[in-house]
């Protein structure tokens, strides 16, 4: 049986490195929130504030794919009766200084990941120690997809709903520049942490806190869970739903394959031992 080449540390030596973990990603996060600063203007009018706009790529993709499937202009998206405001006399600044930080964590995020490679990569296998590479480039792809997801279609079909709900013609949705970015923000940062479950899953199996047994006896209930946040973010129809809910569910079945993985290896060299 391969042994790991653990280093001998005191717990006062580990919290010592964990510190410094916290410190270098947190320094990479400032210099590449700052780094923004210079690109700020296309930070919110283009990106942060795009899904604001009917023009917005995915709402023309929605209406092309309603044109395209014989539904007409019935899941067109051609206005959305909302206002931005703020007010807080700091709200601008503060969410200036905030979303930049957002910008800075998603552009550290690699770097984030090795730091946390090299933290871990002592009490793991000499194979394994070898595999960061993989490990870092793969977690970093599946984030960025799942911002991606989550910006071109959380944010967006959010945004349409509570735009487009109304509960009487009376009231005018006038939403604070707050409420706008923490939804902005929530469903930015799951997205892409969402999307690391295949990452999760592994390292969990290899612990032996889930299998892939456990994963499959509670599959329904996952599968609820997706159709249900689908259901809330995404508009009262079944094409808004099924684009929302399918990437979610690829995701939690690889997942469960890659479980199914480390769990016969894992098992076969146990028994080899």
């Amino acid at each position: 049986m391969e042994k790991k080449t653990l280093k001998e540390m005191s717990f006062l030596d580990h919290l010592e490195e964990l510190r410094w973990l916290l410190v270098r990603s947190s320094a990479a996060v400032v210099i590449m929130a700052c780094l923004t600063y210079f690109i700020s203007d296309y930070l919110f009018d283009t990106i942060i504030f795009g899904p604001t706009r009917a023009t917005f790529f995915t709402y023309r993709f929605f209406c092309d794919v309603s044109h395209s499937m014989g539904f007409a202009d019935s899941i067109c998206i051609t206005e959305l009766p909302f206002t931005i405001q703020n007010t807080e006399v700091e709200g601008q600044v503060n969410t200036f200084v905030w979303m930049c930080i957002l910008a800075g964590f998603v552009l550290a995020f690699p770097y984030i990941l090795w730091q946390i490679w090299k933290f871990i990569g002592p009490a793991l296998y000499e194979k394994e120690r070898k595999n960061a590479k993989v490990f870092i480039f793969v977690s970093s792809i599946l984030f960025f997809i799942g911002v991606l997801f989550g910006y071109y279609v959380v944010v967006p079909m959010s945004v349409n709903f509570v735009a487009t709900f109304s509960i009487s013609s009376v009231v005018k949705n006038q939403f604070t520049v707050e409420s706008y970015i923490g939804m902005f923000k929530t469903s930015i940062l799951s997205s892409g942490l969402f999307f690391e479950l295949p990452i999760i899953i592994y390292f969990l199996t290899k612990l032996g806190v889930v299998t892939p047994t456990f994963l499959r006896k509670y599959r329904r209930y996952a599968i609820i869970i997706v159709l249900i946040v689908a259901a809330i973010v995404t508009p009262p129809d079944v094409v808004s739903q099924t684009i929302v809910a399918i990437p979610m569910l690829i995701i939690f079945e690889i997942s469960v394959i890659i479980s199914a993985i480390v769990y016969k290896r894992k098992m076969k060299n146990e028994q080899a031992s």
